[in-house]
């Protein structure tokens, strides 16, 4: 059982379509049950609403992990979900068998800012969403976009611009920003015993490296992952994707079986290894294409150059040489 703190940008519907967060979804839900849901004022909560502040966020995080019957869950916490998750786990050790923290961080942007022009650039993003979030201009949409998937595709930046029209209007957008930038959980998170994962993109410019680094020295015990990427949301084709999937399985206990000697001395890079595991699951092209937000002939072009990596011919053969030993 997995449950994902809501986080700004998400819309429970939308995202089941998004070739951003679809390979999200798949992934988490392949072997466990994902439980997420939209922050009040996105997505498909109530979009008018007079109360967004932080403990309003956390209320409804208690609210969501109520409902969950089992006694024990994996909380996710992305970007600012990470505080809430953090908070959370204090509040409900009980219920937490293990705590993941991707991008997040435990100090907002008005909280760790330590001079006037970071000050001033925290109030600045603010009144620029006011100003040009949603809107069609390809400056105010390209903008945004390059904060959170700078190497996404022309169909992922796409997808992406329509999110922000979707999930919120700006001034609830502006808001909910505001309150984020507020954040301050880094003492809390010294006070965590639960076993904790944090990986962070090196290049995020979102949330700033250092600030998964900072989660990672607080939090005693914790595993630090850190991940060749500058997107604030891991895209499936990018190796660090791979990286933090595997990371998690191990974590989570769920490690998958260990490669073949002939499949380690192909050279496949972690992308093709990805798509190979996929092939020894049993999934069809039009599967694994669903899975990992690629088109058909794509996977069909990955898996020829796998088959000939390998020096096979076939399906069949490709997935004997997977799973032997």
């Amino acid at each position: 059982m997995i449950l994902r703190a809501a986080h700004w940008l998400s819309h429970v519907d939308y995202d089941l379509e998004s070739p951003v967060w679809r390979p999200w979804l798949q992934a988490l839900s392949a072997r466990n049950r994902f439980v997420r849901y939209d922050s009040r004022g996105c997505g498909l909560s109530d979009r008018h609403v007079a109360e967004l502040s932080l403990e309003a966020s956390h209320a409804d995080l208690d609210c969501v992990a109520a409902s969950i019957e089992a006694p024990r869950f994996v909380l996710l916490g992305l970007s600012q979900g990470g505080a809430l998750s953090i908070a959370y786990a204090l509040r409900h050790p009980e219920r937490v068998s293990h705590l993941v923290l991707l991008n997040a961080y435990g100090q907002g942007a008005r909280v760790r800012a330590q001079t006037e022009a970071e000050r001033l650039e925290a109030e600045t993003l603010i009144n620029f969403i006011r100003i040009g979030w949603g809107r069609d201009n390809p400056a105010f949409c390209q903008f945004f976009t390059n904060l959170f998937i700078p190497d996404g595709t022309p169909e992922q930046h796409r997808w992406w611009g329509d999110l922000e029209r979707v999930t919120a209007a700006p001034d609830v957008a502006a808001q909910l920003l505001w309150h984020m930038q507020g954040i301050d959980v880094l003492e809390l998170a010294a006070k965590l015993r639960v076993p904790t994962l944090i990986a962070h993109s090196r290049g995020d410019m979102r949330v700033p490296f250092d600030e998964g680094c900072k989660l990672a020295a607080a939090i005693p015990g914790a595993r630090f992952v850190p991940l060749e990427s500058k997107n604030h949301v891991l895209l499936p084709d990018e190796p660090a994707w791979a990286v933090f999937q595997a990371e998690l399985a191990a974590f989570l206990g769920q490690d998958r079986p260990r490669q073949s000697r002939a499949v380690r001395d192909a050279g496949l890079t972690s992308a093709e290894t990805a798509l190979l595991d996929l092939v020894a699951e049993g999934l069809d092209n039009r599967a694994i294409a669903e899975r990992l937000g690629k088109s058909v002939k794509t996977v069909r072009n990955q898996l020829s150059a796998i088959f000939g990596k390998l020096g096979v011919s076939s399906r069949s053969q490709a997935i004997v040489m997977a799973l032997s030993e």
